[in-house]
């Protein structure tokens, strides 16, 4: 029990590390946005009735923009931190898909 209690706080370690450097290292120029998300989120911002595909391209986005809903990711300046996110994506959304 004790070993598999090492392994989960390692891989939670490892998952916040990669994470953080993908946040960090992610470019600034370019596209953001694929044309899928593109079209998920449009469909969001017209209210419709969300698929399980456009909540993954949700959430894909913000994982872009550096939102980590990990479990093991006890962020005390949730929800905050998701608020940017979700005002990055907005206006990656402006930006990148009109």
């Amino acid at each position: 029990m004790e070993k598999l209690m090492k392994n989960c706080s390692t891989v939670a370690a490892l998952t916040l590390l990669l994470t953080g450097n993908a946040a960090v290292g992610a470019p600034d120029s370019g596209r953001h946005l694929t044309p899928t998300e593109c079209r998920d989120l449009a469909e969001t911002k017209i209210n419709a009735p969300r698929t399980k595909s456009q909540r993954r391209s949700e959430l894909s986005a913000l994982s872009k923009a550096g939102y980590n809903p990990s479990p093991w990711h006890d962020d005390p300046h949730y929800p905050a931190d998701l608020h940017a996110a979700q005002r990055r994506v907005d206006h990656w959304f402006e930006t990148e898909c009109k």
